[in-house]
């Protein structure tokens, strides 16, 4: 899925840099990237004095389709185990004229720890034949390509997978094909290769709580992800003349630059990569493909998201696994779901094989971690981990069969806990000793705004005080901060004050009293409203807030729930009624925060974040086909036979020392 890579932890982040200028002003002018470049052709030099570099090798899958592959491996070491990573991204090798000099780290790292390392493309782009489909690239694809890297002379017969984001997204239903010669995997930033386990059905990220995640409109376009048409080399083509060609060709798209601040405005929503002039495709009804076509039309649980490559809870996963996840990314809790259903219902000694690492950065941003790690102006304290050693060591010991020292002191669950800012243990996920707590709205009926009087308190109120804003889809709340990615200049993705947005009156504000002790919520935070509205359909959102003592208020996580949805995205959809009251709980959305005493939680409402999420034009009809959309009157209602409550998962502070 989704982008182009920030870095996978097996390697660093191509840069880009400014194309050769004409010879009289290159002679006197210096290349302000000559650096980088120089760089590397000297990791390409010592790749070639350590390692067989064999590039532009075509990989024939079951239905003759061929996929390109660069492979390397150690000179003079005979079989070898091989780390192969697999992406929809570019990786050609020779780019250095064309604007992004490729940094061969990783493959070279690899080769130096004694393992082969194959890159290749995944179906329908760059040098690999065949046309991709978004979150439903052959599963089979997988396979033979891990069948054909263990048959090769120089294999030892072992395979593990690697990567981040794209490159991590396909490995899980490839695994549950249980294919002998792939004996590990490392899944980073994955959340777009599941597609439902327990209460999540995000089908790859595309849906939270039945909205749609519009990160993939952007997605889709900027990567030039709809390429049914391009250019193609003649089936015959030898791999030398490949990679030759590959010296000239780099096939990398150029899409034309687009205002997504802009554009995500366009209605109907089903036309938006019609409206920037993106070619048609997967996404909408210009071209449907057999896996199911017009994703923007495909419902929660359509058939079609069972179809392709994600993986869902009734594929089950039988290998040592070591999964990375972020609490700033697109959706860490069906990460964690995912996580928590292979130890479920893997076999015993395979089950106690899988290691959680969850960090407090954004999408694919591990090695980015420093000293003051900041994720928008929230400083995270020195998050830094060593993921190099902790990957290797994991291969060495699934892959050569060695004895890791790394991994035997690692914990099954290394998480990180923000504001208080340390990296903490578990055996588990939630962490051992948690406990849940439990906070009710209450309101005198006037919580709009952070001057409102909406609170958080202990008991459930005995008397209803509904509070009531008004939903205008022409007027969203606009989304600020938060988990997230691919969205071009409409998004600043981290954590930022919330304050601007908390006085405008359609977002209700509920505080807890200042914590008196410090208090640590790692584990899933569960939401439970009581709503009514005028409109047939809408939806509701909160932010969980950390409130300083100053007054500045930091978001942590945000949640959405379509009402249609709000019985179960396998059920009928649901429809309101003008003064009926509804309970909706919203799925549970995982997080690890220490409010420190004297800050308070904050839990902010409204039926809008966006364009983090799509909105709703409240009309009971399709959303995605619609050009207006009608204002709906919302109310939340809280105490009686009403109790609207969020549950905390808490670690006792006792506990949280002892680790």
């Amino acid at each position: 899925m989704l982008r182009k890579h920030l870095p996978t932890i097996l390697g660093g982040m191509a840069a880009s840099f400014c194309l050769a200028l004409p010879f009289a002003a290159a002679a006197q002018a210096k290349d302000p990237q000559a650096e980088q470049i120089a760089k590397r052709n000297a990791t390409e030099k010592s790749l070639e004095e350590v390692a067989v570099v064999d590039r532009k090798v075509m990989v024939k899958m079951r239905d003759g389709k061929r996929m390109a592959a660069d492979i390397y491996r150690p000179k003079g070491a005979g079989k070898v185990p091989t780390i192969f990573s697999r992406t929809p991204y570019n990786f050609n090798y020779w780019d250095v004229k064309l604007g992004a000099p490729r940094d061969m780290t990783r493959a070279l790292d690899a080769v130096k720890h004694g393992y082969a390392y194959v890159e290749m493309n995944e179906r329908g782009h760059f040098f690999s034949e065949g046309n991709y489909d978004i979150l439903g690239a052959p599963v089979t694809d997988g396979v033979d390509a891990v069948r054909w890297i263990s048959s090769q002379p120089w294999s030892s017969g072992k395979v593990g997978t690697t990567g981040c984001s794209s490159t991590a997204e396909w490995q899980m239903a490839v695994v549950a094909q249980n294919e002998p010669a792939l004996a590990t995997f490392n899944v980073q930033g994955f959340g777009a290769g599941v597609g439902r386990v327990g209460p999540y059905y995000e089908q790859g990220n595309w849906y939270r709580g039945g909205a749609v995640q519009m990160l993939f409109i952007a997605w889709i376009y900027d990567y030039g992800i709809q390429n049914q048409v391009r250019p193609n080399f003649p089936a015959g083509t030898t791999q030398a003349e490949l990679v030759n060609a590959s010296r000239y060709f780099d096939l990398a798209p150029q899409m034309p630059p687009v205002d997504w601040d802009k554009a995500f405005w366009h209605l109907p929503e089903q036309d938006i990569i019609k409206a920037v002039n993106g070619p048609p495709g997967i996404f909408e009804t210009r071209m449907p493909v057999a896996t199911g076509g017009n994703m923007i039309a495909r419902a929660p649980n359509d058939p079609a998201w069972y179809k392709g490559g994600l993986w869902h809870d009734n594929l089950k996963i039988a290998k040592p696994g070591l999964w990375f996840m972020s609490w700033f990314d697109v959706s860490v809790s069906p990460n964690l779901a995912a996580y928590n259903e292979v130890r479920r219902t893997a076999p015993k000694a395979v089950a106690d094989e899988q290691y959680a690492v969850i960090a407090p950065v954004l999408h694919c941003a591990y090695t980015r971690a420093a000293e003051h790690t900041m994720v928008g102006d929230m400083d995270m304290g020195d998050a830094r981990y060593d993921y190099n050693a902790l990957v290797f060591g994991w291969f060495d010991r699934f892959l050569k069969g060695e004895d890791s020292d790394v991994v035997k002191k690692q914990p099954k669950v290394m998480y990180y806990l923000m504001g208080k800012n340390e990296w903490k243990k578990s055996p588990t996920w939630p962490p051992a000793g948690a406990t849940t707590r439990e906070f009710y709205f209450a309101s005198g009926g006037k919580a709009n705004t952070l001057y409102g009087d909406g609170k958080l308190v202990a008991q459930a109120p005995a008397d209803d005080h509904p509070d009531q804003f008004v939903y205008d889809p022409a007027n969203p709340v606009m989304t600020y901060g938060g988990g997230g990615c691919c969205q071009g200049n409409a998004v600043k993705f981290g954590s930022y004050d919330q304050r601007k947005e908390e006085t405008r009156n359609d977002v209700l504000v509920y505080d807890t009293e200042p914590f008196a002790q410090g208090t640590e919520v790692s584990g899933p935070i569960t939401v439970t409203l009581h709503v009514s509205s005028s409109a047939k359909d809408t939806d509701f959102t909160f932010k969980v807030i950390d409130v300083q003592p100053d007054g500045q208020a930091f978001n942590i996580t945000e949640n959405i729930q379509r009402m249609r949805y709000r019985n179960g995205y396998d059920k009928p959809l649901a429809w309101m009624k003008p003064g009926e009251v509804y309970p909706v709980t919203f799925q549970p959305i995982d997080t690890s925060y220490y409010f420190k005493p004297g800050h308070k939680l904050r839990i902010a409402v409204s039926s809008s974040n966006f364009p983090r999420f799509d909105r709703n034009l409240n009309t009971g009809g399709n959303n995605f086909d619609e050009a207006a959309g009608v204002i709906a009157n919302n109310a939340v209602h809280h105490g009686g036979a009403y109790p609207s409550k969020i549950v905390l998962t808490v670690v006792p502070e006792t506990k949280a020392a002892a680790d």
